[in-house]
């Protein structure tokens, strides 16, 4: 039972749209990651998919509307629900998932990431 460092942790790191497991609780991953950029239009058919921003500003584009999710906020992305993350600058964002979630749904391509590191 130890405490995690947020601040740490993003230290480790510095790409973009490749999270990081710092934690498993209830068969789920606690995963950070650095975000910048647009992400790739995608679904998830089994999972909810909740986003905590920790630094910056994020955005959710939604087939009908955009979300901004602010430090301190969360955005929870109900399963089947077609989204792309982007941020202009740099984002610090967590996730809770299942283990089994892809960061990319159903598509697979060179930002699909399957085996995650633990940090």
């Amino acid at each position: 039972m130890d405490v995690i460092n947020l601040e740490e942790k993003y230290e480790k790191f510095g790409d973009h749209w490749n999270p990081r497991i710092i934690g498993e609780l209830n068969g789920q991953y606690v995963k950070i990651a650095k975000v910048k950029g647009d992400f790739v239009w995608h679904s998830h058919e089994n999972e909810d998919e909740l986003f905590q921003v920790i630094k910056g500003t994020l955005m959710m584009d939604f087939r009908d509307k955009t979300v901004e999710v602010n430090p301190g906020e969360i955005l929870i992305v109900p399963k089947g629900v077609e989204h792309r993350p982007r941020a202009k600058e740099e984002v610090q964002i967590m996730m809770f998932e299942p283990k089994s979630t892809v960061n990319t749904g159903g598509e697979d391509n060179e930002l699909t990431k399957k085996d995650l590191e633990t940090i």
